[in-house]
């Protein structure tokens, strides 16, 4: 009977062949899936208003020649019509097709124009990118800077005596500015500091209706990065 009970607790105990035992993953947090389904929101919303204006792009291009098909059309019965009519009649007649077709494409391009603003007022994300350098070194001579937003050159510079000057008096570059989709962004600057090549590489999540500062100071030969936000236009 002994014998039996043993038998029955290593049974127990032994874990199967091969079985391993697994850390268990910790679960997200209630705020992560929040974010996580707030961003996908977001960059479905993007997604479906970059559709949307795509589909109105090649709508206006198929108007477009609608109407270039309908002048052609109109100026080629104009033609054959001025050959069997008074002359003066015709070409008045002409004129105010073409006025009418001009006037009809305006009103498209204002209208495009509105709905690239919209699109715009919906994203209300900005990026500025700044460059300071370091006014306590007077050594320090920066000679270039080349930034990328989303591995895309967005800006260079050359910089020559009198610009480091500025920078070492506490002057501030600015080099870009630009409306954004409210999502993340990779943003990475490279510089050349007294003949040496620097880079530095930061991501920040840009917010609807936010302007999103990232500073570049270069320092003792190396780029500090900093990031701030502000619901307005001032850096400060």
């Amino acid at each position: 009977m002994t014998r039996l009970w043993w038998a029955v607790l290593m049974g127990l105990v032994v874990l199967p062949a091969g079985g391993t035992v697994l850390a268990q993953q910790p679960e997200p947090t209630v705020g992560q899936q929040a974010y996580d389904a707030r961003r996908q929101q977001l960059l479905r919303e993007a997604e479906e208003t970059e559709q949307r204006l795509v589909e109105l792009r090649r709508q206006r291009v198929m108007l477009q020649t609608r109407v270039e098909a309908a002048i052609a059309a109109n100026l080629r019965d104009r033609a054959e019509a001025l050959m069997m009519s008074d002359q003066q009649s015709a070409l008045q007649a002409l004129d105010s097709v073409l006025v009418r077709s001009r006037d009809n494409l305006a009103m498209q391009r204002e209208r495009f124009q509105a709905l690239g603003d919209a699109v715009r007022r919906r994203t209300g994300a900005v990026v500025v990118v700044l460059l300071r350098a370091d006014s306590s070194s007077s050594e320090q001579s920066i000679t270039g800077a080349e930034l990328q937003v989303n591995n895309s050159g967005v800006a260079t510079r050359t910089y020559n005596a009198e610009m480091n000057n500025a920078l070492r008096i506490g002057a501030v570059d600015q080099l870009y500015r630009a409306d954004v989709l409210p999502t993340r962004h990779t943003l990475r600057l490279q510089a050349t500091v007294n003949g040496q090549p620097l880079a530095q590489t930061v991501e920040v999540d840009a917010q609807g209706e936010t302007v999103t500062y990232i500073e570049f100071a270069i320092r003792n030969g190396q780029l500090v990065p900093r990031t701030w936000t502000a619901r307005g236009t001032t850096p400060f």
